[in-house]
């Protein structure tokens, strides 16, 4: 879960919310919604233990028109380049570190070469990507200890600036339009977003269901409380304009005012690592999706998808999400790129979201049916404030900003992640119009679901033409 959001968003967030109070309000707003939807996916993945995340739960429930979901979720999965984002907030971040302005290209020629070692971390030593993980890992928690530690000294006035008064009426300047209210959201629950992560590779854990209902509360508790604490250590270090204006960079700024220009320079590397082992962590489970849709033969040339040769990793797949996650990082405008790639994939994960929860909600009006009775339950409260919340992640953005300085982008449409997010999920749906509708109807021939066991050991899918009435 912790990426670049809590070092990233902040700052964002109370300018869309317009002040502190709101601002903290927002993020326990974004912090149950992500706890509900962290219960939900343990419910799934504790059902369903297996490689593939939503796609296996969507397909479990929405079964007809067959095919049709896994259409929708294919263009969601192949369109989306989530590694693009984290790799330009680390190209600036590192920019910052050097003392270098930040222009287009040498943000995002940075951001490439992060994505791109990445890929190959993954793509080629396995096991090696996996290790460096787990250090980035206790990295980005050092960090945010620091961070937590320091504004506790902050709070008692140890600084290198007069001590801001960002409490003391904490809620003037609240704002609250639907439109900032749920941008803010959207920057909240990116900052969770890895909470569904470990449900796409539980196929290669040891133990899967014992080890992801103790991780998944674990985490989710652990990094609430700190991101809780981190929002508050910024308030008590940075004055209150500084951090609207601070952009990506806040957690520089905290740097300064605690510590000094140097402390900046030096602690600015480490946040960029946080983003760097973000993007490993999401380019790993993103890959495996790749290779699954390959794997379920769902993609043309699913056999070429499929395949963990020659380095037992999903090489093809890891390779299709690099490709897709440098295009959707080197296509916006310079100041929109990040929120750009942040809108446009949080928006369809809760489009994506909303059926999830509405197909846990009709497991639990039908178990006997579905024969639904997993080791773990979200509870039907909690899987509906977890559909309602995404049903508003879905419908509010379309609200106009009551003013132009309340748009996130600097020059795009308030709304274009919307209609763009919505694309990529309807692109799914055309290509299932062709590949199981148009294409069987002209060639007179139906198709037919058969699975084997492939030459590495995993369960592999290929449809069948068959001519109607054989």
């Amino acid at each position: 879960m912790i990426g670049t959001g809590i070092f990233s968003t902040p700052s964002s967030i109370l300018a869309l919310s317009g002040s502190v109070g709101l601002a903290l309000f927002i993020w326990v707003a974004g912090m149950l919604i992500a706890a509900a939807g962290m219960a939900v996916y343990l419910e799934f993945g504790t059902g369903l233990p297996r490689n593939g995340g939503e796609k296996n739960y969507l397909e479990f429930v929405y079964t007809k028109p067959k095919f049709l979901v896994t259409g929708f979720y294919t263009g969601y999965v192949i369109l989306l380049g989530w590694a693009g984002s984290n790799s330009v907030a680390f190209g600036e971040y590192i920019l910052n570190a050097a003392d270098v302005e930040v222009n287009r290209w040498n943000q995002r020629g940075i951001g490439l070469a992060c994505v791109t070692v990445a890929f190959l971390i993954h793509g080629l030593a396995l096991k090696w990507g996996l290790r460096l993980l787990n250090v980035l890992g206790i990295i980005k928690l050092v960090i945010l200890l620091i961070i937590i530690i320091s504004g506790f000294a902050a709070l008692g006035g140890h600084l290198k600036i007069d001590k801001p008064d960002n409490f003391t009426n904490a809620f003037s300047g609240t704002t609250g339009s639907p439109y900032g209210v749920v941008t803010a959201l959207y920057n909240v629950i990116w900052s969770y977003i890895g909470y569904s992560n470990a449900n796409y590779a539980m196929s290669e854990m040891k133990n899967p269901v014992r080890t992801i209902k103790i991780a998944a509360p674990v985490a989710i508790i652990c990094v609430g409380i700190m991101y809780m604490l981190a929002n508050i250590a910024y308030f008590a270090a940075v004055p209150r304009e500084e951090i609207a204006n601070s952009g990506r960079i806040l957690a520089a700024s905290f740097f300064r005012n605690v510590f000094g220009p140097k402390a900046e320079k030096a602690l600015s590397v480490f946040v960029a690592l946080s983003a760097f082992g973000n993007v490993l962590s999401v380019i790993f489970s993103q890959g495996r999706l790749v290779q699954e849709l390959g794997r379920e033969g769902i993609l043309p040339f699913s056999g070429f998808f499929a395949s963990n040769k020659p380095f037992n990793a999903p090489f093809t797949g890891l390779f299709e999400h690099w490709i897709v996650s440098v295009i959707i990082m080197l296509a916006p405008p310079p100041g929109d790129a990040y929120n750009f790639i942040l809108n446009v994939i949080s928006y369809p994960l809760a489009i994506v979201n909303v059926f999830v929860a509405g197909g846990l909600i009709h497991l639990y009006l039908h178990r006997d049916a579905f024969n639904w009775h997993p080791p773990f339950s979200a509870t039907l409260p909690v899987t509906i404030f977890f559909l309602l919340s995404n049903i508003y992640l879905v419908v509010a953005p379309y609200v106009p900003p009551d003013t132009p300085d309340q748009n996130v982008y600097e020059s795009l449409p308030y709304y274009l992640h919307c209609v763009v997010g919505t694309g990529v999920i309807l692109a799914g749906g055309v290509y299932w119009c062709v590949w199981a509708k148009l294409l069987p109807w002209l060639g007179g021939y139906k198709l037919r679901k058969e699975t084997f066991e492939s030459e590495d050991g995993w369960t592999r899918s290929v449809f069948v033409k068959e001519k109607r009435g054989e």
